[in-house]
């Protein structure tokens, strides 16, 4: 695989964030491995891999042509900054954690994977309930948002975390380094 940006989205409760974490720790430095850290307009929080912008600055950023991708979920702003086209440019895999919103609106093109984070519904529905953070109706909501992410577009990979992370964050690990 050359450059490319790999788009890895998936439902709440996927476990997308640790998935990403753990292959990124599997992988190691890799030069031709790039992991986009996300702008977002939140507090940096245990467990959340981004950099917190304020409002203001997020809408200077877009106004300087600073973001790539921009995209609104959960009552945020997300970008990625547009630096990391370079990468992309210079042969690198750039892997972006990214939303079933705004992977929707991408175009087709060869530069551009999609890979998909899921899990079984009974198993979505566990882990969103043991976050503890939504009321039960914010949780039924995110379960109903959790069709396929990518809609009539196929994945370039699926990866299924029903069991050890491990196993899953394996799974992207040699999806990113395989040609």
């Amino acid at each position: 695989m050359s450059g490319a940006w790999i788009f890895v989205c998936g439902p709440s409760g996927a476990g997308k964030d640790s998935v990403i974490a753990l292959a990124q720790q599997t992988i190691g430095e890799h030069q031709d491995i790039v992991f986009a850290r996300r702008l977002v307009t939140r507090p940096a929080q245990a467990g959340s891999d981004h950099d917190p912008v304020s409002e203001a600055q997020f809408h200077a950023l877009r106004q300087a042509g600073g973001l790539r991708w921009h995209w609104q979920a959960h009552g945020f702003h997300y970008a990625i900054a547009a630096r990391y086209a370079a990468d992309v440019q210079a042969g690198r895999r750039v892997v972006v954690n990214g939303s079933r919103a705004h992977v929707q609106g991408l175009s087709p093109s060869a530069e551009v994977r999609r890979v998909e984070v899921t899990a079984s519904p009974a198993l979505l529905a566990a882990r969103l309930a043991g976050r503890d953070r939504d009321t039960a109706s914010a949780v039924a909501d995110r379960l109903a948002r959790g069709a396929a992410c990518f809609g009539s577009r196929a994945a370039n990979c699926v990866i299924v975390n029903d069991a050890e992370l491990a196993v899953a964050a394996q799974r992207l690990a040699d999806y990113l380094t395989g040609d």
